[in-house]
């Protein structure tokens, strides 16, 4: 679902990726509509950076980004598999591996983007 990012949404993207100086691609000129896309596809350097990208957030940031996930605000779609591997056993250590299998079952789901699992 595309959206304007919010305020909330601003603050999470600037904590996850601090030297985020614009809301648009680099590449595209769209204005970001999520937060995990871009800090996957453009800011972290490897699953260890975005690891430690993601570890910032403090459980209000992680409950407020999961509940966005479950209303369909957040897209997935464009987040690369070796990414949301990361992502998801960060949700399963934060939050449970219910949550984790949920959000799986969600980025399988919704495919946004041409995304080769193999």
């Amino acid at each position: 679902m595309a959206r304007e990012l919010s305020p909330r949404d601003i603050e999470v993207l600037k904590k996850v990726a601090p030297e985020c100086a614009g809301l648009e691609c680099a590449g595209s000129k769209a204005p970001y509509k999520s937060i995990l896309p871009p800090l996957s596809n453009h800011f972290a350097k490897s699953e260890e950076d975005f690891r430690n990208r993601i570890s910032a957030l403090d459980d209000d940031d992680l409950d407020y980004l999961l509940s966005l996930i479950k209303t369909g605000e957040e897209s997935l779609g464009c987040v690369p598999p070796h990414y949301m591997t990361v992502f998801l056993e960060f949700i399963g250590e934060k939050v449970g591996e219910q949550s984790a299998k949920m959000i799986m079952d969600i980025y399988m789901k919704w495919h946004e983007c041409e995304i080769d699992f193999s």
